[in-house]
């Protein structure tokens, strides 16, 4: 009753805090697709991202970067390559919020794309920081689901359907890395997508969406979508302030772990409940010339991933003949591939893949067989 008399012209704190939504998801889940599907339809709002990318070589920002979006300049876009988002809190993400809140052209909404290796707990609970708290609001997390691996029983929080190439944990009661990730994603969301639904049929797809709704102690909204086409206004202005509940979205294994350590901002920086492994995973980047025949290259990199064990590849690669660069994105043993733009004058033609997987991955062998692939 009190709110009726509020004069209409009043502007509230609330109402006053950029929103924020944060999109999370394992590697190669589709969560570039996604946010270019939302900046390509933001009906003039303008929108800044931050991007964390995982690797030597900021792939997802320069696939944003060439959408050629209005609403979305070069200038908004912000990487943070200093490691996971969930890890350099303190060091990397507060200062990149607070300098884009203290622009003179503040953005309508944030959009923050995480590591496939983050969780997006602690950066949810960061967004109580002092310096930040009264400004900005996570307006919702959106976690992207490979609806497709998981039907194939990878990234499950099931011991016995975890993905193949994880390392193996001897004690059976104990959460691998990759289960962690997954499950404490799709706790933290507000909205599951579950992505590349096309490559599944209703039955199958009806599984999956059991599967990750089991996981969940708490009402989420599961949908799905293919090639991340979701509406804007879905996934936009949820209005969540998830930042409020921030403990009630711990998975299982962050309760169990927790010894009722209080989340505050100083705790953020101590940062001692995230106990998920990032040294299991390693990077490096394959850099060639020009590639003599693309669908030649395509099938040399198929018979890369059949011969070694690899979580993901992604970049960019110059064809010959041909004035725009090739994207690649491969996850798993599947190889996604299209131009996005043409090279500018500024930019020499040439390849250049970030390769992604466990520890101890054999890099001569792999960067011997893209090679291969060239000719």
């Amino acid at each position: 009753m009190e709110n009726n008399t509020e004069p209409k012209n009043v502007t509230t704190k609330s109402s006053a805090k950029i929103p924020t939504t944060v999109i999370t998801g394992f590697l190669g889940a589709g969560k570039t697709t996604l946010i270019r599907n939302i900046l390509q339809n933001a009906n003039g709002k303008r929108i800044a991202l931050i991007i964390n990318e995982f690797g030597d070589l900021g792939v997802d920002a320069d696939v944003l970067k060439g959408c050629g979006i209005d609403t979305c300049t070069e200038d908004d876009i912000v990487e943070l390559t200093n490691g996971c988002i969930c890890c350099t809190v303190a060091d990397d993400f507060v200062p990149t919020i607070t300098k884009l809140l203290a622009r003179e052209n503040r953005p309508d909404h944030i959009v923050i794309e995480t590591s496939g290796l983050a969780l997006p707990q602690p950066l949810v609970a960061a967004f109580n920081w002092p310096e930040i708290r009264e400004q900005v609001t996570v307006d919702g997390v959106v976690t992207v689901v490979d609806s497709r691996a998981v039907a194939d029983g990878q990234f499950a929080s099931d011991v016995d359907k975890v993905n193949a190439q994880r390392e193996a944990d001897d004690a059976l009661d104990h959460e691998s890395p990759l289960e962690e990730l997954f499950q404490d994603q799709i706790t933290c969301a507000d909205m599951i997508v579950l992505n590349k639904a096309d490559l599944l049929d209703e039955s199958t797809l009806t599984r999956v969406k059991t599967e990750i709704e089991d996981k969940i102690n708490r009402e989420v909204k599961v949908i799905h979508a293919s090639h991340g086409s979701v509406p804007v206004e879905v996934l936009l202005g949820m209005d969540a302030a998830s930042e409020s509940e921030v403990e009630n979205r711990k998975s299982r294994n962050e309760q169990a772990h927790d010894k009722a350590h209080e989340h505050d901002g100083e705790a953020h920086k101590e940062h001692h409940h995230h106990e998920h492994d990032h040294d299991q995973f390693e990077s490096f980047v394959v850099e060639g010339g020009i590639v003599a025949n693309r669908k030649a290259f395509v099938r040399g990199l198929h018979q890369m991933l059949a011969d070694h064990k690899i979580l993901r590849m992604k970049g960019f690669v110059a064809i010959k003949g041909k004035p725009m660069r090739l994207v690649v994105q491969v996850v798993g043993n599947r190889i996604e591939h299209y131009f996005d733009r043409n090279w500018y004058a500024s930019e020499e033609p040439k390849t250049r893949l970030v390769v992604i997987g466990l520890d101890g991955m054999e890099k001569a062998s792999i960067t011997k067989a893209v090679y291969a692939a060239f000719k």
